[in-house]
């Protein structure tokens, strides 16, 4: 717990929703609250009505040893439980001559202890009788609404509270008595609503930790802890599984407008989750003891078995009937090779799943309508605004408008939707719709008088009236039922399973086309080897002929035309050979091999006779670089590219220089080949490497070809290849393999 929390002085409009109430440093009055340090068992924290109830005051207990309180035999075993993080067990005890109950918890650094009298206790036969009867009376129950009503008959019969609900919550948290039995005098409350606000969240929580809670006497004066603090850490106890902790005032008041003298509540749970409660008014004072409460746990634990047995039976038997849909829908998919034909198209539609009014198929983008729905402009917002920017891949509502406010729009078609994604994407989703459906709701006074504020109190006061107050509501559609909702994601599964079926039926056929392209090309290559260097060769050798035996003869203008000729095929056939080259990466297999770096680039060197070519050139190669791994054509081929265009744009520098190594970078080793030649306009530093890109002027020659040859190499070895550069300043050319 974080340090200084305490309960607040007065709970205002903005934070009751927030209170504290497991930190509230208060008891009711019917028993005595210990706490003691767990680490040595001396007691820190009492209740300040010890003197009523033990003989014994405050300033006997704190600081001492709880053996003062409790035989020593109970003590020690206390002790060590706490030790050796053992379960507690609930015992009795006698101090000065008073029979009492031992609750003990854990509770952060403190073990708690919350002490209870005794009373009366009922005969092993007597307690064995009824729970017998309720097993019997709940287990022969037929329906779930028939295992509420003999929960509350049953459980007035045994506690003999005036009046007993089965309280159920809605999907927002709203309650409603669906099961009563009261005194005959008495006005029913059965079929009323109440507002969520009446539960707040952090009591709802609470619930699930102690699931059976009394207040003996809603006008009891709470009683006070001493100190507040624990000596321990500074903070109030966390009082949150105690048996006797106070009453949030709010919830005090609530129960004083309603005339309630004393209260039993008990969590009532289906599946794990909190289904609703178990709600008894008295409208004098009474007190059940422990075993009582034990009796009410036993039942609504019993309860709990039944509703989620009943439940579940219900649930398997309807997710059976929407399977066999799901595979007969699935099945006129694949007949007919569509999802919206397979869906929309035949007698069993997508609509016949659950009851709505109608369904929007979406497929990239692309809606199709069945039954009656918004119109397609209205669903395409819908998506666009508000389904595809959720995270959930399903999301479900009976009441859109509470969340997307263009649904006043379309309230008589869509008040309700649910709508799951197909895939991964945001342009696929099956959404069914229900139409509006005016709702009169009686409620236990009016909803929305929740809450006032009292200055002369200085807090929250709740609505004083529960007389019936009728709402009709509006907006609202019918319940998705569990059972629905399950249907929907197992038909979006098997409708992403098509779709994924069909992509793979596509990349195939792409791949397929794609060999069919690769062969083509190659092909292609060879006749264009073929048909292009045929006429080269005819006009390179006619060139020849002019130059060898008639370029005396010419003029100055014809001799330059024949040299240009002679250029331009040369040109000509470096560039048929770059294209080929280029086709060819993509077609070639890699084989791979180790390879010493420092061996290619000097074959390299020997092979463009380096020294007699650029004898200016000052050239530096890192001394042993690390071995390369790849295809070793291919590699000679980018080290090729990349030393010719460094020997090439740094010739005409006043010292032209290149440096060829390595570096490190994110655990890899980058290779690099820098030149201080012309360099090129940082802004190219991706376009340099597309096909016939050339940014370093027309006074070079080149083909534009050289890079994407690079590039397309060093991507095939799923490496990267990338340059920096300056106007001016020359060029580093940095890849790894």
């Amino acid at each position: 717990m974080p340090e200084n929390i305490q309960y607040p002085e007065k709970v205002d409009l903005s934070s009751c929703e927030k209170e504290p109430i497991h930190i509230i440093a208060a008891t009711q009055s019917h028993g005595v609250l210990v706490s003691c340090n767990k680490s040595n068992g001396t007691i820190t924290q009492v209740g300040e009505n010890c003197k009523d109830i033990f003989g014994i005051s405050a300033e006997e207990l704190l600081g001492n040893d709880l053996s003062v309180l409790l035989e020593a035999e109970l003590s020690s075993e206390l002790r060590e439980t706490v030790v050796g993080h053992g379960v507690f067990e609930v015992k009795e005890t006698t101090i000065n001559n008073k029979d009492f109950v031992v609750i003990p918890h854990i509770s952060g650094e403190n073990l708690i202890l919350d002490i209870e009298p005794v009373n009366a206790k009922k005969n092993s036969y007597d307690f064995q009788k009824d729970l017998s009867s309720l097993l019997n009376t709940l287990s022969a129950s037929e329906s779930p609404a028939e295992l509420c009503e003999d929960a509350a008959k049953i459980t007035k019969s045994i506690f003999g509270y005036d009046r007993v609900m089965i309280y159920k919550f809605d999907e927002e948290w709203n309650g409603k008595v669906i099961a009563e039995e009261k005194n005959e005098d008495m006005e029913s409350w059965l079929g009323l609503h109440y507002p969520a606000s009446d539960i707040p969240k952090q009591a709802r929580e609470l619930f699930l930790k102690n699931r059976v809670r009394i207040i003996t006497d809603v006008n009891y004066s709470p009683v006070k802890i001493i100190p507040t603090l624990s000596p321990i850490d500074g903070n109030p106890l966390d009082l949150s599984n105690s048996k006797l902790r106070a009453v949030s005032p709010i919830h005090i008041e609530y129960l004083q407008n309603m005339k309630v003298g004393a209260s039993l509540t008990a969590a009532l749970i289906s599946n794990g989750k909190l289904w609703g409660l178990l709600a008894c008014h008295h409208y004098d004072s009474k007190y059940i003891n422990y075993y009582q409460r034990q009796t009410c746990e036993f039942l609504i634990q019993i309860f709990s078995n039944e509703l989620s047995l009943k439940n579940s039976n219900s649930f398997v038997s309807n997710i059976e009937k929407l399977d066999d849909l799901r595979v007969k829908l699935i099945n006129q998919v694949n007949q007919k090779d569509s999802i919206k034909k397979g869906l929309s198209n035949f007698p069993v539609k997508v609509t016949d799943l659950f009851p709505c009014s109608g369904a929007a198929i979406v497929l990239n983008g692309k809606i199709k309508l069945v039954g009656n729905t918004p119109e397609k402009t209205q669903i395409k917002k819908l998506i666009g605004n508000f389904l595809a920017r959720k995270n959930d891949s399903l999301f479900f509502t009976r009441n859109l408008l509470q969340y997307y406010p263009e649904a006043k729009n379309f309230k008589e078609t869509g008040s309700g939707i649910l709508s799951v994604r197909l895939g991964q994407g945001d342009r696929d989703f099956l959404i069914w719709f229900r139409p509006e459906v005016v709702q009169t709701v009686d409620w236990g006074g009016n909803p929305e008088n929740k809450a006032t504020y009292d200055e002369e109190k200085e807090r929250l006061t709740p609505r004083k009236s529960f007389e019936k107050w009728t709402q009709e509501l509006t907006g609202v559609s019918d319940t998705w039922k569990d059972f629905e909702i399950s249907g929907a994601r197992k038909l979006s599964e098997s409708i992403s399973y098509v779709i994924l079926e069909n992509q793979k039926k596509e990349i195939d056929k792409l791949n397929e086309q794609l060999i069919d392209a690769h062969n083509e090309l190659e092909l292609f290559s060879q006749g264009l080897s073929h048909d292009l260097k045929a006429p080269l060769r005819g006009i390179d050798g006619y060139a020849h002929i002019l130059k060898e035996d008639h370029y005396a003869d010419l003029q100055k203008e014809g001799q330059i035309a024949v040299d240009t000729i002679l250029g331009s095929v040369e040109e000509m056939q470096d560039l048929i050979d770059n294209i080929l080259d280029f086709a060819g990466v993509s077609n070639n297999d890699i084989s791979k091999t180790t390879n010493s770096a420092n061996n290619m680039i000097q074959d390299i060197f020997v092979s463009f006779n380096v020294k007699s070519n650029y004898p200016n050139t000052k050239i530096e190669v890192e001394e042993r670089m690390p071995k390369i791994v790849g295809d070793k054509r291919m590699l000679g081929q980018v080290w090729a590219n990349l030393i010719t265009n460094a020997l090439k744009y740094s010739e005409r520098s006043s010292n032209p220089q290149i440096e060829i190594g390595t570096t490190i970078l994110d655990r890899k080793t980058v290779y690099y080949v820098k030149d201080n030649g012309v360099g090129f306009d940082p802004k190219y530093s991706e376009e340099i490497f597309d096909l016939f890109s050339r940014f370093s002027g027309d006074n070079f020659k080149g083909t534009g070809v050289g890079l994407a040859i690079v590039k397309k190499i060093i991507e095939k070895h799923d490496g990267k290849i990338w340059a920096e550069s300056e106007l001016g300043k020359g060029t580093t050319f940095y890849f790894y393999v």
